[in-house]
């Protein structure tokens, strides 16, 4: 099964460009292999300059770096791999002096682990544009961000979007939980998988997970990828994810 770091990367990427267009006050920009992806949430990674090549042209990453931080208030350079010293100075250039490390983490959809009987999931379906409010509100609550921060990121016509699909779990019809998958070229990308504090502990992360995963291969996809959490990496590994790329990310502080 084909899960090389340059698929699921191009996976990714392809979701992200995907995103940034749907998005309500999304925008989005290239110059060769360099990207510019704009949502105006206010999260470093979802407004990013960015190069889908592990030799990134960094003259192009300039440019689209300036692109974006003209735009957003919360931004980032992302690259593939370690960035080099090269890389580092010109995101200092931009303000950007944080750096983190983003796992990237697959898995062929014939290798995934399940837990027996996850099968019947009756506290998590699926959510439309009409709930974008409140799945906005779950997404929120579930992160514990300040309200307002994802802004407009899943309004408009998003979560109706043909490759987007949004999840919400739900406890005696409230929302407790949220899940996003995103089917590009031929694979699955997790996202949003987040829980309320009152309901953590009990699994729903990884029934939400299970949710999204068991809908893209029933999509057609054979392989899924995901980036992770320190906390949430135990769990995706449980899985059947495996490492297969880490990419650098500076920000501001």
């Amino acid at each position: 099964m084909n899960i090389t770091a340059d698929r699921m990367a191009a996976a990714y990427f392809d979701a992200f460009e995907t995103l940034c267009t749907v998005t309500p006050k999304g925008g989005y920009a290239e110059r060769g292999t360099a990207r510019a992806g704009v949502t105006q949430a206010g999260v470093a990674t979802l407004n990013a300059a960015y190069d889908r090549s592990t030799e990134p042209d960094l003259g192009s990453l300039d440019e689209m770096a300036t692109e974006v931080g003209g735009q957003a208030a919360h931004w980032s350079i992302i690259v593939r791999g370690e960035a080099d010293d090269q890389v580092a100075d010109l995101a200092a250039r931009h303000g950007l002096l944080e750096r983190a490390e983003l796992p990237l983490l697959a898995c062929a959809a014939d290798d995934l682990t399940f837990r027996a009987g996850s099968t019947e999931r009756p506290s998590v379906r699926q959510v439309g544009a009409a709930e974008n409010d409140l799945y906005t509100d779950a997404l929120t609550r579930s992160f514990e961000v300040p309200e307002g921060l994802f802004g407009s990121l899943m309004g408009g016509a998003v979560l109706d979007a043909d490759p987007i699909t949004g999840y919400l779990a739900e406890e005696s019809g409230r929302p407790v939980g949220t899940g996003l998958g995103m089917r590009t070229s031929g694979v699955v990308g997790v996202f949003n998988i987040a829980v309320v504090p009152s309901a953590r502990g009990r699994g729903l992360g990884r029934l939400i997970t299970e949710t999204v995963l068991r809908d893209g291969i029933a999509a057609g996809a054979d392989a899924a990828y995901l980036h992770t959490s320190v906390m949430g990496r135990p769990l995706y590994e449980s899985m059947g994810f495996t490492l297969v790329e880490t990419w650098t990310m500076f920000y501001a502080r």
